[in-house]
């Protein structure tokens, strides 16, 4: 991926099961999918007291920290980013979803200290993907997109924020990636402290990114389905060129998918996006414009 495109940094992949596998959660691998949590571990919040925390690199988080330590070795010149899951969507897979879902408004105290062990557990693995080599973290928080700003607030960001004040600095940032309904949300996301924050293709980025500092990036948000694996490659080329243009102004931003890239997507599709980034940056050079941070490729 390094040799072939022109990405602002190299990410480890993103599977959002392998944190709650290290909690004991079975997971079911496919040749096509996403690795999925079969079956929730907490039959009962009451269970949550008795839950342990694992140590980290007990299953296949260790693989996540391998890779990063291999990449140092290739003298990659762009920053490396170390993935995980946030606090509450991991709770989601440890726990029932409806059931998480309802305890928020009639055991918050129960969903709290799930919660706790929960951040416990990712701050120490961020400050393992830290010591492995990794520039930045990327967390992934998808569940939050079904809460309210202030349950947004109090059961995910106030959790993320512990995370992103143990480890970044002025050589390690945090992004948070949240693909779910994020429009009202924005502010409660912003708390968290995070250095950028990624949004989904369902909402609309335009009305998004003026409620968001330029000190902090903003990515996002092409449809991964809808475009990257339906559409042709001359649509895609075009819809890529369409966002830039539309959000040139806002030098914190940064092109990218809303959410990962389906398998089964052609390379030609992917080649297209790069082509259609650069062919921009190229034209906005000609007029005098301004690139540095500028409509970078994820």
């Amino acid at each position: 991926m390094y040799q072939n495109y022109d990405m602002v940094a190299i990410a480890t992949a993103m599977d959002l099961s392998v944190e709650a596998e290290e909690f004991g959660c079975a997971v079911r691998f496919s040749s096509e999918e996403v690795p999925s949590v079969i079956e929730p571990l907490v039959k009962k919040l009451d269970e949550a007291e008795k839950l342990q925390i694992p140590e980290i690199g007990t299953r296949r988080s260790r693989n996540v920290i391998e890779v990063i330590k291999r990449l140092q070795t290739l003298n990659i010149q762009k920053p490396i980013l170390g993935t995980m899951i946030g606090p509450f969507s991991l709770a989601v897979r440890l726990f029932d979803m409806t059931e998480l879902m309802i305890s928020l408004m009639l055991e918050p105290e129960k969903v709290h200290l799930l919660l706790e062990k929960c951040t416990e557990y990712l701050r120490r693995y961020a400050n393992a993907l830290k010591v492995a080599g990794a520039n930045g973290l990327l967390i992934a928080e998808p569940a939050a997109g079904l809460l309210s700003p202030q349950q947004c607030l109090e059961f995910s960001s106030h959790y993320i924020k512990e995370i992103v004040k143990s480890v970044q600095d002025k050589n390690f940032s945090v992004f948070l990636h949240n693909c779910g309904n994020t429009q009202n949300l924005v502010e409660s996301m912003l708390e968290t402290e995070c250095m950028g924050f990624h949004f989904g293709n369902c909402v609309d980025l335009c009305k998004i990114i003026e409620r968001v500092p330029q000190s902090k990036l903003v990515f996002g948000n092409l449809d991964p389905v809808g475009v990257f694996r339906n559409d042709s490659v001359e649509c895609i080329y075009h819809k890529t060129q369409e966002l830039l243009f539309k959000l040139k102004e806002y030098p914190n931003f940064v092109i990218s998918s809303g959410c990962d890239i389906p398998y089964h997507v052609p390379i030609e599709n992917i080649k297209a996006f790069f082509e259609a980034v650069e062919d921009f940056n190229k034209d906005l050079v000609r007029q005098g414009g301004k690139t540095d941070g500028e409509n970078n490729k994820e």
